[in-house]
């Protein structure tokens, strides 16, 4: 049998998960309301936050899983990406822990380990599939032929689409954070109400710049003429940002899916919570025979239920790093 711990703490979440051969029987996760007053998650709160959270965090983790710490075999952590003083609080506890129990350390890509929450539940892709990553901090097509065998084939040049979301929110005088507000908003409204631009960039590859560019600069040309503007049209407002968003994703990940030929199609990442994209990515895997791969909601944000997943792949394989690892703010997916 084998038990693994996984610590996640990239951003503003302090999670901590139990994986047991493969099966996740927990999944804890201690958010962060300091950073809504903010406007955005300020790094040196959400380091002080991971201190106070991840001992409870992962007492609470081992204690639903009805385990004790003497039984874990190894810890799996976020490496990176993230912001260092977040990464260095989750890494220098797990480097603790595995140092105290003499056991092995693991280490894991957080954007890898989104797409491997795709293997915590069934139904579970199959070898190659694509991977269309998108979250706060990145925007990405991601060819995946083994666990840790993963091609990057497309993305973003400038912003995230997770970002597109939050700066929009910001325009629109949403409060932190926004992608939600405005997906909820967004299902009232008339997403063919205001015509926003699809950049045209070459290959795989996604911006999000422009488009941000646009929203802000129709924003204010509508307040001049109505001050009222946001309050009269906030949910077609929503709608029709939410809309040319998804299109861009998915008309690059249908463009991949021709090119390779691959069709096993998934989504992973905070913006793989948004119900217009799920909606969106469904009805094009009907249209062109795809086998659509979405995770929980729980799994799409950031969450150590992946991070574990990931660990006990590894740990299968026997991939161990000693106690000199350091956490990498840049980290790309494909290791």
């Amino acid at each position: 049998m084998a038990v693994i711990l996984g610590i996640e703490s990239s951003c503003d979440e302090t999670s901590a998960s139990i994986c047991i051969d493969g099966e996740i029987r927990s999944n804890i996760i201690a958010t962060q309301a300091i950073h809504a007053k903010y406007g955005g998650v300020v790094p040196e709160l959400a380091s002080r936050a991971h201190q106070q959270n991840i001992i409870p965090t992962v007492d609470q983790a081992i204690q639903q899983a009805k385990i004790t710490k003497n039984d874990v075999d190894a810890v799996a952590f976020t490496r990176g990406p993230g912001l260092l003083g977040s990464l260095l609080v989750g890494t220098s506890f797990a480097k603790s822990f595995a140092l105290a129990r003499q056991i092995p350390l693991i280490e894991v890509n957080h954007m890898q380990a989104h797409i491997l929450a795709h293997f915590i539940d069934e139904p579970k892709p199959n070898f190659p599939f694509l991977c269309l990553t998108v979250s706060g901090g990145h925007t990405q097509i991601v060819l995946v032929k083994d666990y840790f065998d993963m091609e990057l084939i497309g993305q973003t040049l400038d912003d995230a689409a997770g970002e597109a979301f939050d700066k929009t929110a910001k325009i629109l005088n949403l409060p932190y954070p926004g992608g939600p507000l405005i997906d909820k908003y967004a299902q009232q409204g008339d997403s063919k109400a205001f015509a926003l631009p699809e950049p045209n960039i070459p290959d795989l590859n996604f911006s999000f710049s422009g488009l941000k560019t646009a929203i802000l600069y129709l924003v204010q040309g509508e307040l001049k003429k109505n001050p009222s503007f946001l309050d009269d049209h906030l949910y077609d407002l929503c709608a029709s940002v939410q809309d040319r968003i998804v299109s861009i994703l998915l008309n690059k990940l249908r463009k991949a899916a021709k090119i390779t030929g691959v069709k096993d199609v998934a989504i992973a990442g905070g913006v793989s919570a948004n119900s217009g994209l799920r909606k969106s990515l469904y009805e094009m895997g009907e249209k062109y025979k795809w086998k659509v791969f979405i995770p929980k909601f729980e799994y799409c944000t950031d969450n150590a239920a992946m991070i574990a997943i990931a660990g006990y792949h590894k740990y299968l394989k026997g991939e161990f790093v000693e106690q000199d690892i350091a956490p990498l703010a840049r980290l790309n997916v494909v290791g």
